[in-house]
């Protein structure tokens, strides 16, 4: 676990840390999911009971905070990646009401969410537009009383078992980032075309909108701003990303550190070796230097007063390109066990690969950097 001696964490963010430590080891311990859909609802269920989806969500005078979701989600992945989707898919699904809802929105969604209730997902990747939001394609047409949605939504997490989906959609204010909106689409008015299958199982799936209809106040915020409301629930998020590499890292050096102490090489063992002492210092400079970035830029969120975009982008793409070489270092320690099915590290290995590539992938958080940076040099 993260050193919280650090001086970014309060008394609060400690006693959550051993609260949720204490609660992974008694739930999550050898759990083992044979339905997949219905693991998740039971770990949103169990993880609202606990109390622990409320961070995930807007009070009434506070934005999420965002070390306590970090420290949730470096816990949680930690022990399962499955429970840290299900607690992080919470926050991202209803994070556009969080911020942008108006009062009725957040009392008849978020109490839902916070409970385990209602499980939330967001819906803005489409079949020909991934990171480029701005040229979504799905529409949206108000008529009387009513907007009315067309299009496809493709590689929706929690797609299939939502109970709604925030769906962002093109309303034509403008060209690009300047036409779309956001809206709350109830699961029962979407149709599931298609449950994808990836390397590290959770719910995805591929939505179709066929001439849905849903009330006018359904929209969130107002028209043309969905581009806005999109980008910010994402940021809001984004060092949270980095939190849940950072606990497969952790769980990968502690795995590779228990194997080389009990594996036998010759008359000594692996971690005798120094070529293993070399990797295994490697590994732990990375997961430190994770842990820094993530709790600096998850700080700097809460405190507000900084634009922290490149902290944000710095700490999401260090942390998961970072976890990629340490669960790699990790296997290979394991020799062919790490590439045994049901072997923790093997587990891992596919765990981390789609966190450098969901919520802005390494190229596009280099990007970010780099434009900041130009921004602030002098001519």
């Amino acid at each position: 676990m993260t050193d919280l001696s650090w001086p970014f964490f309060e008394e609060r963010h400690r006693e959550l840390a051993r609260n949720l430590e204490d609660w992974c080891s008694d739930n999550l311990t050898g759990r083992y999911a044979e339905d997949l859909d219905s693991e998740c609802r039971a770990l949103v269920r169990e993880l609202g009971a606990a109390g622990f989806l409320k961070l995930t969500v807007a009070d009434a005078k506070n934005r999420p905070d965002v070390r306590s979701l970090a420290l949730a989600r470096e816990t949680l992945a930690y022990h399962s990646a499955l429970a840290d989707f299900a607690f992080a898919m919470q926050g991202l699904g209803s994070g556009a009401i969080s911020l942008f809802g108006t009062v009725e929105q957040k009392l008849e969604w978020l109490p839902r969410v916070a409970s385990g209730e209602s499980i939330a997902a967001f819906a803005m990747t489409e079949p020909e537009c991934g990171s480029d939001a701005a040229n979504i394609q799905t529409s949206a047409m108000k008529d009387g009383n009513e907007w009315v949605l067309v299009g496809e939504k493709t590689l929706i997490s929690n797609g299939g078992i939502a109970d709604f989906y925030v769906t962002f959609a093109r309303t034509g204010e403008g060209e690009g980032a300047r036409g779309l909106s956001a809206f709350i689409v109830p699961a029962e008015a979407v149709a599931v075309a298609e449950r994808i299958e990836v390397v590290a199982p959770h719910p995805l799936a591929r939505l179709t909108y066929d001439n849905v209809r849903i009330p006018a106040d359904a929209i969130i915020g107002e028209p043309g701003e969905g581009f806005r409301i999109g980008m910010e629930t994402l940021n809001l998020f984004r060092v949270t990303v980095g939190a849940a590499a950072l606990g497969f890292a952790r769980r990968a050096l502690d795995e590779a550190l228990a194997f080389a102490k009990n594996r036998r090489l010759g008359t000594a063992t692996l971690a005798d070796n120094a070529v293993t002492q070399q990797k295994l210092a490697d590994m732990a400079l990375a997961v430190d230097a994770s842990a820094l970035l993530i709790y600096r830029a998850a700080w700097q969120q809460d405190v507000g007063g900084t634009d922290n975009r490149r902290a944000a982008a710095m700490a999401k793409l260090h942390a998961t390109e970072a976890a990629q070489r340490v669960i790699d270092a990790a296997v290979q320690m394991h020799g062919g066990a790490g590439v045994t099915k049901g072997v923790k590290v093997e587990e891992l290995y596919r765990d981390i690969r789609a966190l450098r590539i969901y919520e802005g992938a390494s190229e596009v958080q280099r990007q970010i950097i780099a434009r900041d940076l130009l921004k602030g040099a002098s001519s």
